[in-house]
């Protein structure tokens, strides 16, 4: 059967880069990533599938992938930019097996970065352990897109089997609960094989690892299954503990309240709600002084140290911002600082954000829109999961489809 095609530009560049510039990618949070061998390959996230775009700065690394991802003809025109024969030229790109594959290892680390999960929004968190394990499993399966040497994070199997194999057990449970001819069960038993194989050829061992192997090699157990609850085998028992910092003060005359800019760049994964009302403040007078008090939702794996971590930046009247240090309390984030402010000032404009210095990159384009869409095709993908997946013995392509923490995610009832 033929494969569909799309033309990608191949470009050298001054330096000696050779980009394949596919679709054009908007803000960070809206692009998946992934480091391989001898380049970057990049997609947008938000559209149709599309071929990757890619800066490769090591040619003779990426030739070991780059024909399976785009096929011969972007191949032999990356070559030949790079031996200075061509310097632009629009190629077909075919839509390969190994692209579709890359595509969700690529989604999947953007899931882990950039998933909005939010309580105001209704959103539900991923759980980290089982996505974790299936991007070690697309991994493995995607062995040709690395190599040996240690320019590429995104190659770290046993890393990630390391890190999240607290899921193996319970994935092992969900498998045999499952019926053998669903789609559920069939990318189980997928996820669970490569993870075997992928830690058969990385040296990982361990308990889990040790059960996980001999339970596929038993045969599966007959009559029906034993109806088991995913959600609950990976049911979250975090909760909420008090971190240091001092209760706002109540009371004083409101000047203004409203919400901020809840911009997910300037602060890591998993500190902050993802809703675009997460930060809210209330200005007021107290007697002569005038105070701001900021409140953040907290995400639920936000950290609970005891110091002040992340900061809201306060801008009044276009006047360069100051800082507010915010310390996690229950599930939100919070504090309150002094503002140079005139009494008889009766509508000062705010502007507020929440960031993590160090970490910061600066504020960025107004990407309202963008978050919004994000949103959107979470909620998209979250139906498509919650739906029963149809009981057949076609071949069953694991390149497509929701991940199982998506799966679990979208049949979650639980107070997130």
């Amino acid at each position: 059967m033929a494969r569909a095609s799309m033309e990608v530009q191949v470009v050298r560049g001054d330096d000696g880069t050779v980009r394949v510039a596919g679709p054009g990618i908007g803000p960070d949070f809206t692009r998946a990533v992934l480091d391989v061998a001898g380049a970057v390959l990049t997609w947008p996230v938000l559209g149709d599938p599309v071929p990757p775009s890619a800066e490769i700065h090591d040619v003779a690394r990426a030739q070991q992938w780059l024909w399976a991802v785009y096929g011969e003809g972007v191949a032999v025109a990356v070559q030949a930019c790079a031996a200075g024969e061509l310097r632009d030229v629009q190629v077909p790109a075919d839509m390969t097996p190994l692209a579709g594959g890359a595509a969700r290892l690529g989604f999947g680390h953007w899931a882990a970065r950039w998933w909005p999960a939010s309580y105001l929004d209704g959103i539900p968190a991923l759980h980290p352990d089982m996505l974790g394990l299936e991007l070690a499993a697309l991994t493995h399966e995607c062995q040709q897109l690395f190599d040996d040497e240690d320019d590429q994070p995104d190659a770290c199997v046993g890393e990630l089997i390391g890190d999240h194999q607290a899921a193996l057990d319970p994935l092992l449970q969900w498998w045999h609960a499952t019926p053998p001819s669903t789609d559920t069960a069939r990318r189980l038993e997928r996820v669970l094989r490569a993870v075997d194989d992928a830690a058969d050829s990385t040296g990982s061992d361990g308990e889990a690892l040790r059960r996980l192997r001999w339970s596929l090699t038993q045969p599966r157990p007959d009559g029906a299954p034993v109806a088991v609850d995913p959600v609950a085998l990976f049911v979250r028992h975090d909760g909420y503990a008090l971190a240091a910092g001092e209760p706002l003060v109540a009371g004083g005359r409101v000047i203004a309240r409203g919400a901020g800019t809840n911009d997910w760049r300037r602060y890591p994964a998993g500190f902050v709600d993802a809703a675009e009302t997460a930060v809210s403040w209330t200005a007021r007078a107290l007697g002569a002084r005038r105070q701001i008090e900021v409140e953040v939702v907290a995400h639920i794996a936000a950290p609970t140290t005891s110091g002040p971590l992340l900061v809201a930046e306060v801008g009044v009247d276009g006047v360069r911002a100051s800082r507010v240090s915010l310390a996690r309390r229950d599930d939100v984030w919070s504090g309150r600082a002094d503002l140079d402010l005139s009494a008889g000032e009766t509508r000062p404009r705010f502007e507020i954000g929440v960031l993590l210095p160090g970490f910061d990159p600066g504020p960025g384009p107004e990407g309202g829109a963008d978050r919004d869409a994000i949103r959107a095709l979470a909620r998209r993908r979250l139906a498509t999961a919650a739906q029963p997946f149809a009981s057949n013995t076609a071949a069953y392509d694991g390149s497509s489809g929701p991940f199982l923490a998506e799966i679990a995610a979208a049949t979650t009832d639980e107070d997130y």
